[in-house]
């Protein structure tokens, strides 16, 4: 018999689940709080200029076409993807900088330039990264994180060092230019921890970077949200917005239903792509797995000050993709993980991608987005948001060598208090748990609750982690559980 599932939230993992629960002929409603639907991947359009709200990096794209894969289609069908070249740039100083390519023949020339003999060091680390990332991505991510026993297999055995290294160890063993060891350790950044707490074996997010490339769906990352929603309506699914959920019924453990905008909707099954912690206070204290003082020692990946802004003229020496690592990396990382804080010198990432993507802004103007990362549970006021965007955009100006602040039409701002007010996100982080080794697989929060009956969880601070193509695996895995389980209680 085919079950009634309500599933609360509308980002990736949601959408992508939905899509799965849809296809093996269950009835499938999707409750989102907002007016749009993406989660944290909503679009803001203003004055003729297109942002993308959260994530602008599209890696791994083999993900991507393995989901729609599964229902016989191809990205190609829903949108276009541009590989950007280059990748990206990062700046170290004024006329200092280091251009990632499209290629890793042509990264290796650019190691070689900057440290003799670094050329040949890079194609053996990202061989390694190959090889796990084959692991990784063909058959780690694909389980659900129930036993510890999913880690074990002939091929992970044989990399069991990696999981008790690190990358900072690892990278630092071979390069000696800190500007390539900061180029190197920068990606597991998506796996929101430092690169000394994530184990060596996440080394492969080096090789999506180096060997898979970068790309730019046209129109934007919301683009592939808009894919997923035509390909879940195109399976039957209904999606609701404007649904703000204020608990979820249980009755002797099972779940029964949601309560969404003071109205009672019965279901079978539950599925909570929302914020994890959030979602367990919708249920009786008795109801929850993990308590306050859990989440309160997890380690979570940073929140994020962003800025979307409109510019009156196109901006000269940036990219797409541009980092700036002019400060200390080390003393920032620091104020997100070990002494929260406001950093005093900032790292920052900006994303212009009215570069590639002539629709993201009007004729001759250039669309810009500035992102700050932040510890989680900051204090988040006007006052400090405006003197943070003053230090970066003077910086800007500096490094790149241009004057931008009086070309600036357009501004608007999103951080801690953001996340929560509209993601319900636990102390305002944007990216969930980070990937360490003691938040990894069967030890991050169950896709599957362990009190009661009927009710799942998928998303970033679930099983396999933070970022994009995880959260698609999510809604996969999560979705493969409730079949496996209706299928057993039949």
């Amino acid at each position: 018999m085919h079950k009634k599932i309500s599933i609360i939230g509308s980002g990736f993992s949601s959408l992508a689940a939905s899509c799965y629960l849809a296809k093996a002929g269950n009835h499938v409603t999707i409750y989102e709080k907002n007016e749009t639907i993406g989660g944290r991947a909503r679009q803001l359009k203003k004055e003729g200029f297109t942002f993308d709200i959260g994530p602008t990096w599209y890696w791994m794209p083999d993900v991507f076409e393995l989901f729609f894969a599964d229902f016989g289609k191809q990205p190609s069908e829903y949108y276009q993807l541009i590989k950007l070249n280059p990748a990206y740039q990062v700046y170290f100083a004024k006329n200092d900088s280091i251009t990632i390519e499209d290629t890793l023949q042509k990264i290796c020339a650019a190691f070689e330039k900057e440290e003799r003999g670094s050329s040949i060091k890079l194609q053996k680390f990202i061989s390694k990264a190959q090889s796990n990332y084959n692991i990784a991505i063909k058959d780690l991510v694909y389980r659900p994180g129930v036993s510890p026993f999913e880690l074990v297999t002939p091929a992970t055995l044989k990399k069991i060092n990696q999981f008790f290294s690190t990358i900072s160890k690892d990278v630092r063993k071979e390069f000696s230019n800190p500007k390539l060891v900061s180029i190197l350790e920068f990606p597991v950044l998506f796996l929101g921890a430092k690169a000394s707490n994530t184990p060596s074996f996440y080394s492969f997010m080096n090789y999506a970077d180096f060997g898979l490339g970068t790309f730019h769906p046209k129109n934007g990352m919301y683009s592939v949200i808009l894919a997923m929603k035509s390909l879940a309506e195109e399976l039957g699914v209904t999606i609701k917005t404007n649904q703000n959920i204020e608990k979820i019924i249980t009755e002797n453990k099972v779940a029964k239903g949601i309560i969404a905008n003071g109205k009672t909707i019965l279901s079978d099954i539950i599925l909570s792509g929302a914020d994890y912690h959030h979602t367990e206070t919708l249920l009786d204290q008795q109801d929850r797995q993990y308590s306050e003082t859990y989440w309160g020692k997890k380690i979570f990946a940073p929140s994020s000050l962003l800025f979307y802004v409109g510019f009156d003229k196109k901006i000269k020496n940036v990219e797409h993709h541009t980092l700036f690592f002019d400060v200390d990396f080390e003393a920032h990382a620091k104020s997100i993980y070990d002494t929260p804080e406001w950093p005093e010198d900032p790292l920052f990432y900006a994303s212009f991608p009215s570069k590639t993507d002539e629709n993201a802004a009007p004729d001759g103007k250039e669309a810009g987005i500035f992102l700050i990362p932040l510890a989680p549970g900051l204090t988040d006021i006007p006052e400090l948001r405006e003197e943070y965007f003053e230090k970066i955009m003077s910086r800007f100006e500096k490094i790149t060598m241009q004057e931008v602040k009086k070309n600036i039409i357009l501004k608007e701002s999103f951080c801690v208090n953001d996340f929560i007010d509209q993601y319900n996100s636990y102390k305002g982080n944007a990216y969930g748990l980070a990937n360490t080794l003691l938040q990894t697989a069967f030890l991050r929060p169950k896709l599957k609750s362990k009190k009661v009956k009927g009710l799942y969880f998928t998303g970033q601070l679930s099983v396999p982690g933070p970022g994009v193509p995880p959260s698609l695996i999510s809604g996969k895995l999560v979705a493969q559980l409730i079949e496996k389980n209706t299928i057993q209680t039949r």
